[in-house]
């Protein structure tokens, strides 16, 4: 989309599976990698698979030749799959779906390639990410928007709980990382370290907006669907002495007015 496009920064578009091309669009070095590629609809098992594995295989065999400062794959918190929360990265993980599967599959190669050649990689397990310009795929666009239109809509009862970040916390660990004089290598949890129920968010949102009709327990709960799923975050924080500033309100403030 075009509202995602800044200025003075050069694009090259690329299929990230096709490693010829891949090869052929990406002739300069650079400094940093920070990996994102990644198919959105995971409904599409084998485009998923082949966007989230063999994309960030593909970036790494070519990156990590040339020697950047920095190998930043982002992960997923879905490659713990159904293990307790609050998670911390020495957990046995036991991913259910292909994303979580594809995702610990790239984590597990990264951390192969890496330890052998000794380059230098990180791997940050995302939880729920949110903030302006977010696609209305994911809970809290769609409520904002939803509610913005004053519209009746369905949900669960709201009874998980979840971790939700601000993107420019995300942001700022990831200038972070890649500024710091420390020697960061290995598998991060990145989180808020204030899960909140997810009834609490919409009820937010709603308030905020003042409109908005949440239909509440008119959407089943998943069978494999955990109601705890946050992280421990103890890892990044003991490292480089990251947390979260920005708080729930603050940024359900800033992505609603982005909405609007």
């Amino acid at each position: 989309k075009k509202i995602r496009y800044l200025s003075k920064v050069e694009y090259i578009r690329c299929d990230i599976t096709n490693k010829k091309l891949l090869k052929k669009s990406i002739y300069k070095s650079f400094d940093y990698v920070v990996n994102f590629g990644g198919y959105v609809d995971h409904s599409h098992k084998k485009k998923t698979y082949k966007s989230h594995y063999e994309g960030c295989k593909n970036l790494a065999e070519i990156f990590l030749k040339k020697t950047p400062l920095s190998f930043v794959q982002i992960g997923s918190s879905l490659e713990y799959g159904n293990q307790k929360s609050p998670h911390h990265e020495k957990l046995k993980c036991n991913p259910i779906g292909v994303y979580g599967k594809s995702k610990l599959r790239s984590t597990k190669y990264i951390l192969k390639i890496t330890k052998n050649k000794k380059l230098p990689s990180v791997i940050l397990r995302l939880y729920q990410i949110y903030g302006p310009n977010q696609s209305i795929n994911r809970l809290i666009p769609i409520v904002i928007d939803s509610c913005l239109k004053n519209k009746k809509f369905k949900c669960s009862s709201g009874i998980q709980i979840r971790d939700f970040l601000y993107v420019d916390d995300l942001t700022n660990l990831i200038n972070k990382i890649i500024n710091t004089k420390k020697k960061i290598q290995g598998i991060f949890n990145v989180g808020s370290t204030s899960p909140e129920r997810v009834v609490n968010i919409i009820k937010k949102i709603q308030n905020k907006i003042k409109k908005g009709h949440p239909l509440f327990g008119t959407v089943p709960m998943r069978k494999d669907e955990q109601l705890k799923y946050f992280p421990n975050t103890k890892k990044l924080f003991k490292l480089i002495s990251w947390k979260s500033r920005i708080s729930i309100n603050s940024g359900l403030n800033k992505t609603i007015k982005s909405y609007k």
